[in-house]
């Protein structure tokens, strides 16, 4: 039987991610980050503290184009005086330069891992941008590794529709071991997309266990992949079904779970017009909606 859900603990979770939208805390350090971000910069000191550009990213994320973000500020500030607003051109171009990276996740030992892609649509402002930007459908791929227990995201990718699935598997894993803070990463949870004889060879160097769903004609023959052979062989002495409920494949399904939560949330489309702000905004969304897990 599933575990029931504790209602009174989600709900005071939801509540956390509320006041979350409208903290004040980079306020109270203003002035010695400032001091800090402009000790030995050259040419023109910046304005505004870095906390204070990741929560206008957020606001711009899930609600406020530019513009109106400016506005937004400019509102507020007569409420609260010590808050310098920021016109919308500063903004914009302090968070195209701002360095956005997957922080360390604190996390048990013997971590399982979930990976899968999804689409993102590039825009939703018609046939123009996909053609200025030769993307052939108007979608991006967003691939992550998802930790099964937590739920939290240990490593990100953003490429264009072409990148296929497999070959991210490599870069997904190595990003995940640099944000696992040095935890063991026991076994990987995987569609038959990253069915491949590289990936699992490369899984098995890594000391990691493949639970891949291999292909319903694959050879049981070796063909320079062991351990592929050996999945190969064991779901067909035992069956699908068999095979699923040995490894709790269902557990693949944490990551499903993630990419449904950021949809949510943040939406599918981009207000970004530039193919580097687009990658930039929805990798974003996926980091900001990880922060509001740990909440």
């Amino acid at each position: 039987m599933p575990e029931s859900r504790n209602w009174k603990e989600y709900n005071e979770k939801l509540v956390r991610r509320g006041e979350f939208y409208i903290t004040m805390d980079f306020l109270d350090n203003w002035e010695k980050e400032l001091e800090e971000m402009n000790k030995g910069k050259k040419g023109r000191p910046y304005e505004y503290p870095d906390s204070f550009m990741f929560f206008l990213a957020f606001l711009h994320t899930a609600f406020l184009p530019f513009r109106q973000l400016e506005g937004f500020l400019i509102g507020l500030s007569k409420y609260i005086p010590k808050l310098k607003a920021a016109d919308y051109t500063t903004i914009f171009k302090r968070l195209k330069k701002m360095d956005i990276e997957l922080p360390l996740q604190e996390i048990g030992n013997d971590i399982i891992v979930a990976l899968d892609s999804t689409g993102m649509k590039v825009s939703n402002r018609g046939e123009w941008i996909r053609e200025k930007w030769k993307v052939r459908r108007g979608w991006i791929k967003v691939h992550v590794a998802v930790d099964v227990k937590t739920k939290k995201l240990l490593a990100l990718e953003v490429t264009d529709e072409r990148v296929g699935d497999g070959k991210m598997l490599k870069p997904l894993i190595k990003q995940a071991k640099r944000n696992s803070n040095g935890r063991k990463i026991k076994a990987v949870y995987g569609d038959g997309a990253y069915d491949s004889r590289d990936n699992f060879n490369f899984l098995d160097k890594e000391e990691i266990q493949p639970v891949i769903k291999t292909r319903k004609n694959s050879s049981t023959r070796a063909r320079g992949s062991p351990s592929r052979a050996k999945m190969v062989k064991e779901r067909k002495e035992i069956g699908y079904e068999g095979w699923r409920d040995k490894y709790k494949y269902g557990q693949r399904w944490a990551v499903e779970t993630f990419f449904s939560g950021v949809k949510r949330m943040f939406g599918e489309t981009s207000k970004a017009r530039s193919i580097e702000g687009i990658f930039r905004e929805v990798k974003l969304k996926f980091l900001l909606y990880n922060i509001l897990l740990s909440l």
